[in-house]
């Protein structure tokens, strides 16, 4: 086995468990034993625990983010030119583009809110300090273009509306399979990421435009 092969296995065997049992939960033994090798190969390619749990989140956040990256200049250059940059777009780039990316590229976006959900919850103070680190960048241009295209909102009202919108987006990706399910005994009907990104999209904007507290 190459030296990568056996990187791809830990991270492989390490994104499923963390994402089914959470960071505390999933023991390296777990992981090695899962991924068919031996616990000096995590130390040897990762050093720790904490930076495998980082690896992780990299395969995921570096195609989301240079997607996100992409779409944003795109529809950056396109404003140069005269075009308006509408709500609704920057939403695209977030949902149909940069969270479609993450599939083209083999990786769950499923998985990814997961994990998300679990940074959030979880004490894993390392963990949003490589974030923000590594890709706090993209984040904030994101958040950024949202505020411009929002200039009603005070910047308080708009941090927590932002934080509403992700948590939603976290919450019904990261549990879509068993909301779909609830979908189909309920309603007899099926939905698949695709259509749902579309669904939510609109649902997230109107979080964001609400009539702030005490307008008509």
């Amino acid at each position: 086995m190459s030296q990568l092969d056996t990187v791809n296995r830990i991270l492989d065997a390490a994104e499923v468990l963390f994402a089914e049992r959470g960071f505390t939960e999933t023991s390296l033994r777990t992981i090695t034993s899962t991924a068919g090798v031996n616990l000096a190969a995590v130390n040897y390619h990762f050093g720790s625990k904490k930076e495998l749990i980082q690896a992780v989140f990299e395969r995921f956040l570096t195609p989301f983010t240079k997607s996100l990256d992409e779409e944003l200049s795109r529809r950056q250059q396109a404003q140069v030119s005269g075009e308006e940059l509408q709500l609704d777009d920057l939403l695209q780039s977030l949902y149909r583009v940069a969270l479609a990316g993450l599939a083209e590229e083999g990786r769950d976006p499923k998985r990814f809110m997961r994990l998300l959900g679990l940074a959030y919850t979880q004490s894993q103070g390392h963990l949003r300090r490589f974030i923000v680190a590594r890709y706090g960048a993209s984040y904030r241009r994101f958040a950024g273009q949202l505020a411009n295209a929002l200039p009603q909102v005070d910047p308080v009202t708009f941090y927590w509306r932002l934080y509403f919108m992700l948590g939603a987006t976290i919450f019904s990706l990261s549990s879509f399979d068993a909301i779909e399910a609830i979908l189909r005994e309920d309603f007899g009907a099926e939905s698949d990421l695709d259509e749902t990104l579309a669904r939510l999209a609109p649902a997230a904007a109107a979080m964001l435009t609400a009539p702030v507290s005490g307008e008509i």
